[in-house]
């Protein structure tokens, strides 16, 4: 209902207004807009141009949605992590994995350094990552700042492995596109395969479990990710042991 970019441009008399509603949402969706009006100390005539900025035709339809919000906030509950989980190994073993997997294993085998990115969750399975491989002999490098200069630059002969649900943040998006306008290698693993982080990796791995948004907050469980990465060191690993 508060889109940021909205929020973001906000006055002071709409930040007053918006900070209230917040801190009494269940009383809110109740008042008449000049009852809001005395509370808040503010013009109904604001109240109504507030709510149009956010896309509402009135007061009357703003307070239908924050019932509707309300209503849908209490009501909210999480996956089960096992059924999805379950699901997730179980297309594993009918998807042909292994055939990904080895593709990505014969890029980082041929690179010198292999380099994590990610942001937020994803930056500390890079961090994850990055030292699982050096547990393994291989020289790594993580990144999880969105604003890190440019990678390819600095690396001679490194492969990015790139973390990201969506496939679509746009710092992600950059650090890719500048990899491959150094002539590294790409690979992604993703939620899906159909987004631009895939699009731009020479092996993009997806694993295709259900989203979850808590309010603007993603919870996509990552355990899938964790395999992968441990999947893919360990067979780097074990082409040198035989």
């Amino acid at each position: 209902m508060f889109p940021y970019e909205v929020v973001s441009k906000f006055t002071e008399t709409e930040l007053h207004l918006y900070r209230y509603i917040m801190d009494n949402t269940e009383k809110v969706m109740y008042m008449r807009v000049r009852e809001l009006a005395d509370e808040t100390h503010v013009s109904a005539a604001t109240i109504v141009r507030f709510t149009r900025k956010l896309g509402y035709d009135g007061f009357s339809e703003f307070k239908v949605q924050l019932k509707q919000a309300s209503k849908e906030k209490g009501k909210k509950k999480t996956a089960d992590t096992i059924e999805v989980l379950e699901e997730f190994f179980e297309r594993t073993l009918r998807r042909d994995y292994d055939v990904s997997l080895d593709k990505a294993v014969d890029i980082i085998d041929d690179a010198q350094l292999v380099v994590f990115v990610g942001i937020g969750t994803s930056g500390i399975l890079a961090e994850y990552g990055s030292r699982f491989f050096s547990n393994l002999q291989k020289r790594t490098f993580y990144i999880k700042d969105p604003f890190y200069p440019n990678a390819a630059q600095q690396f001679d002969n490194a492969v990015m492995v790139i973390l990201s649900v969506s496939g679509e943040t746009p710092q992600v998006i950059l650090q890719a596109q500048n990899m491959r306008e150094f002539g590294s290698k790409i690979i992604s693993i993703t939620n899906s395969s159909k987004n631009t982080l895939a699009g731009l990796s020479d092996i993009n791995i997806p694993y295709y479990v259900t989203q979850e948004m808590i309010h603007e907050t993603n919870i996509t469980t990552q355990i899938p990710v964790l395999f992968l990465l441990e999947a893919m060191a360990k067979k780097t690993y074990n082409r040198h042991q035989i």
